[in-house]
């Protein structure tokens, strides 16, 4: 079991949505965060560098089970991508995945663990 972490734009955020659902993964939780990575820069105000305010972010947590890690995470980047430019290699910002691995998960509702609580 794994947990997969995305932090993509917000303005992306309905594309990868609807190309989850198109992939049958349809258990998703999404939360609005902020941040900054590469794509942040110093900016002179005033004689003083300023680091400019956080970007607002989507952030996808999904538990899968093994065999649909390479299929969630391969939806993600299709989805998430931007097209900056005519090979579709997306640019600054896009975002970034994390894959942690899951040691147990609980369904409270049934007690159902592992795999089939997922």
């Amino acid at each position: 079991m794994k947990l997969i972490t995305a932090i993509i734009r917000e303005t992306q955020m309905d594309a990868v949505r609807e190309a989850l659902i198109e992939a049958n993964i349809t258990r998703i939780t999404i939360s609005r965060v902020s941040g900054h990575g590469q794509q942040q820069s110093v900016e002179i105000y005033r004689g003083q560098k300023v680091v400019p305010n956080l970007i607002p972010k989507s952030k996808l947590e999904i538990a899968v089970n093994d065999k649909y890690v390479d299929i969630t995470v391969d939806t993600i980047i299709k989805a998430a991508r931007s097209s900056s430019d005519a090979m579709g290699d997306g640019s600054v910002g896009d975002g970034k995945i994390f894959i942690s691995t899951l040691d147990d998960c609980i369904r409270i509702r049934t007690n159902e663990r592992g795999s089939d609580a997922i």
